[in-house]
């Protein structure tokens, strides 16, 4: 197929565009490149996929068309761009969308709520007006278990009332789930929603606990352990995550479309839930140094436990998360070692 992935430069982008080049699918990638963290990470991961830096830095229309035997290409472009994304459908005709792009972190969202509304929710818009005006097949977006809010009841499940967010950036995710089911129900687009549960690994956000901790202890720095370590989080390692994607991608939708069933949520995760305080007991016992711990009370935005019910993903794409925190923070750390030359 020929398939879009939003936010390709970032994180879990990376992963899912790897996936997919190696399936045999011809990839267009989309990323604004925007400075939330070091651009020089996203045009490295842009790097590993075959985009030189010069080529990722500006919009050319023409270095995106896949002509040749590249199976993967790279635009720097926005979801709020009105102008140029409806003209990169029309001129790609792409089979299926795969939405990673987002304003990422919960913590960020207090300071700057502009940025989600703009990229979680006006990006998002114009993403589905695109899908619906040029016909396409499957529209597959990220949402967030932050949606859970302040649901008590584990493991989380799809059904479990989410109209409790306690930030915006979880907010906007409900909001693209609401935007969704109205354009599924509308004009009948299939569309599936998939809510991630901390996602870590190699080539990782600098903002997420996997990162700020090893660089921290690395760095003889005081890590910061919110509500006193009494964490848990359903720490999912990115390959795992992006096998779930991809199958999500690859399967068809016809027999949905004749059920009617166009709209669908799943939980995405390791079904499992993880103390923080052994997580970073894994991070010290890869590096075999003894972080300095700075005990603090749980920060706004934050939700105390997570864990993915993923039943449904199981049953439905036969998704079997396999690596273990114990493979998956030795494989982040020796990444960590290796970019960053220590």
């Amino acid at each position: 197929m020929k398939i879009l992935v939003t936010g390709a430069a970032g994180f879990i982008g990376y992963y899912v565009s790897k996936a997919l080049i190696n399936n045999g699918h011809e990839v267009v990638g989309i990323d604004n490149i925007n400075d939330y963290y070091d651009i020089n990470l996203k045009f490295d991961r842009l790097k590993e996929l075959g985009i030189a830096k010069e080529d990722a830095s500006i919009y050319n229309r023409k270095a995106i068309n896949c002509t040749d035997d590249k199976l993967f290409s790279f635009v720097k472009l926005n979801l709020e761009d009105r102008e140029n994304l409806p003209s990169l459908f029309q001129l790609e005709k792409f089979d299926v969308v795969c939405n990673l792009a987002a304003q990422a972190g919960v913590r960020y969202s207090l300071e700057n709520p502009e940025a989600y509304v703009d990229s979680n929710l006006v990006g998002f818009l114009n993403l589905l007006e695109c899908c619906r005006n040029f016909s396409i097949k499957h529209l597959v977006y990220a949402s967030s278990s932050s949606v859970y809010g302040l649901n008590k009841k584990v493991p989380f499940s799809i059904s479990d009332n989410v109209d409790q967010p306690i930030s915006l950036y979880a907010a906007t995710k409900k909001g693209n789930e609401l935007m969704a089911h109205t354009y599924s129900h509308l004009f009948k687009i299939p569309t599936t929603g998939l809510r991630f549960f901390t996602v870590y690994g190699p080539w990782g956000r600098p903002d997420m606990a996997m990162f700020l901790f090893t660089d921290a202890i690395i760095n003889d720095k005081a890590i910061k352990v919110f509500n006193h370590g009494k964490m848990e989080r359903d720490f999912t390692y990115v390959e795992d995550i992006a096998e779930g994607v991809v199958r999500v991608l690859e399967k068809s939708t016809t027999e949905r479309v004749q059920n009617n069933a166009l709209y669908k949520l799943y939980n995405i995760g390791n079904n499992n839930s993880v103390k923080l305080i052994d997580f970073i007991q894994e991070i010290e016992s890869n590096l075999n140094i003894k972080a300095s711990k700075e005990m603090l009370p749980i920060q706004p935005g934050d939700v105390e436990r997570t864990w993915a019910n993923v039943d449904d993903l199981i049953r439905d794409y036969d998704y079997q998360p396999n690596t273990s925190i114990k493979e998956g923070v030795k494989s982040f750390i020796d990444w960590y070692k290796t970019y960053y030359n220590k």
